[in-house]
């Protein structure tokens, strides 16, 4: 098995996404192999949570896990409303902020070993952070088995019917025309797409809704004893997240 400076490597290595955390804005971006730019909305997870995201944590149950909690505004959120909530992040830069804005986070990939396997109320996959890995499938798995039976998960989808699979790297605007770091995975999916992702694993359709512009599904997992046998060869991908590309169109290359 990898160790976990391994499977975070491709992410935590792009020093564009630390610089942009601590500066608190971008420009930054991922950039597909063929040249297009999925703009990242650094301003956003920087700041307070939306009411976007208010409504999303309203609906959360029990213990929180933020997988891909980036400067951690969620994990604080919940953190200031006395909730037992932990986010997760392969970035060094990522765990700082949310530790300074009152949350607890580790600096872990979600394929990993975590803290309270099998027994998070809810797992939260916002930003985008639906495509960490770039196999939903084995996402829905990982999060299935994060959960405790009957457990919720609340996933950001994309505004547009969409399933995607890319290699991306993170680049700022002076690295847009060819960046430096480590591909890795990624998926971009829209409600329809992690659907029937979600259908074919035996997760149960909770709810699906709109906010502030943003798309979110929230879905049940299976029962104890309808839960199927963790599969051996997708449990560690080459990096938790190829992380959060904007519910918007990517921007084309000029």
């Amino acid at each position: 098995m990898r160790t976990r400076e391994a499977t975070a490597a491709p992410w935590a290595a792009a020093d564009p996404y630390a610089t942009a955390l601590r500066a608190g804005r971008g420009p930054l971006f991922l950039r597909r192999a063929d040249g297009w730019l999925l703009p990242l909305e650094v301003e956003r997870w920087c700041a307070r949570a939306d009411r976007a995201d208010l409504e999303v944590l309203d609906r959360c149950e029990g213990t929180v896990l933020d997988v891909g909690c980036g400067p951690g505004r969620l994990a604080a959120e919940l953190a200031a409303r006395g909730r037992t909530a932990l986010g997760i992040d392969v970035s060094e830069a990522a765990v700082e902020q949310t530790v300074r804005l009152g949350g607890r986070a580790l600096r872990r990939s979600v394929f990993e070993p975590l803290p309270g396997e099998g027994r998070w109320g809810t797992v939260l996959l916002m930003d985008g952070n639906v495509g960490i890995g770039g196999d939903p499938r084995a996402l829905l798995d990982r999060a299935a088995r994060l959960l405790s039976p009957g457990g919720l998960l609340i996933a950001e989808t994309l505004p547009v019917d969409v399933d995607e699979r890319a290699e991306v790297q993170v680049v700022d605007a002076t690295e847009a025309h060819g960046g430096t770091g480590e591909p890795f995975p990624w998926a971009r999916l829209g409600t329809p797409a992690l659907s029937r992702y979600a259908d074919r694993a035996g997760w149960a359709a909770v709810d699906q809704w709109a906010a502030g512009g943003r798309r979110f599904v929230a879905l049940r997992s299976r029962s104890a004893s309808s839960r199927a046998e963790a599969p051996k060869s997708t449990a560690v991908i080459s990096s938790q997240r190829a992380r959060k590309p904007s519910a918007g169109s990517p921007v084309a290359e000029r």
